[in-house]
């Protein structure tokens, strides 16, 4: 049986409840119920087999397509807006194949975005599963990378204390991670790139998130020119004062069924007096 094919409004959407105060989350999922976007879902005979819809994603994941293969029928709160960020980078560059370049600026948009969600939630009451599976994940990559318990509870208060910041900075980090990966001729030139990184506040989480994938991906299916509309969001990101407000007014505001009015920033952590 082939995948099947249905709606954000089809599907249970599980842990939104710990995001529900984030309001540029809200706009995301508004967005892609009012686009009809359509996701990927295995057949009831391989119902629950995350890993089968893991390779499947990671191997022909295609905006024109459908973002994510799902193993059922519920997605999780992040990968709704993991997806709406993919979305919007393929509306913003056109129709066609994305560049390299454009390619990893979804990612980098798409995988930033979940620090931002893990340092609104860190210090909040309630349970989360994605912050419960999130911050492991980052642990062991930060162990790995020689990053110590002391110094990785800094990094978290860091990206608590200003999640829109911490999603730039691993913004362009992986970003530029993955350009420079792309160019690599080989492992003593790729090793070489990495080693120029290591000094990146966030280098110890770089190993967190499938450049070889997104690298292996570009090469394969890239399209074939230079990618100067990517290459000027990018640079656009880098020069505004909150790259998530740049993000918030020039690409979420437009494409909302009805503006709404905003109470706050999509970016401030706590209430003003």
């Amino acid at each position: 049986m082939p995948l099947s094919s249905c709606r954000l409004t089809d599907l249970t959407i599980e842990d939104e409840r710990a995001l529900r105060d984030v309001q540029l989350y809200a706009e995301l999922k508004s967005i892609l119920v009012a686009d009809a976007y359509r996701f990927r879902v295995l057949p009831k005979t391989l119902e629950g087999r995350w890993d089968r819809a893991l390779l499947l994603n990671l191997t022909f994941w295609g905006a024109s397509e459908g973002g994510d293969v799902l193993s059922q029928r519920s997605i999780p709160a992040d990968v709704v807006a993991h997806v709406a960020w993919h979305h919007l980078t393929a509306c913003a560059l056109g129709p066609g194949p994305l560049s390299p370049a454009g390619l990893f600026l979804g990612e980098s948009i798409a995988s930033a975005f979940d620090l931002y969600l893990v340092g609104r939630l860190l210090g909040r009451r309630g349970r989360s599963s994605f912050l419960e599976t999130q911050v492991p994940a980052m642990a062991e990559a930060a162990d790995a990378s020689g990053l110590g318990p002391k110094a990785f509870h800094a990094l978290l208060e860091t990206i608590a204390s200003e999640p829109a910041a911490a999603f730039e900075a691993l913004r362009e980090l992986l970003f530029d991670a993955s350009m420079a990966l792309f160019k690599a001729e080989g492992a003593d030139d790729a090793l070489a790139v990495l080693g120029r990184f290591d000094k990146h506040p966030f280098a110890p989480l770089l190993h967190r998130y499938e450049l070889s994938n997104w690298v292996l991906y570009a090469r394969a299916y890239g399209a074939k020119k230079k990618g100067k509309a990517a290459r000027a969001i990018d640079a656009e990101l880098r020069a505004s004062a909150v790259s998530l407000e740049w993000l918030s007014e020039n690409w979420v505001a437009p494409r909302l069924p009805k503006a709404p009015r905003r109470a706050q920033s999509a970016t401030k952590t706590r209430p003003t007096k």
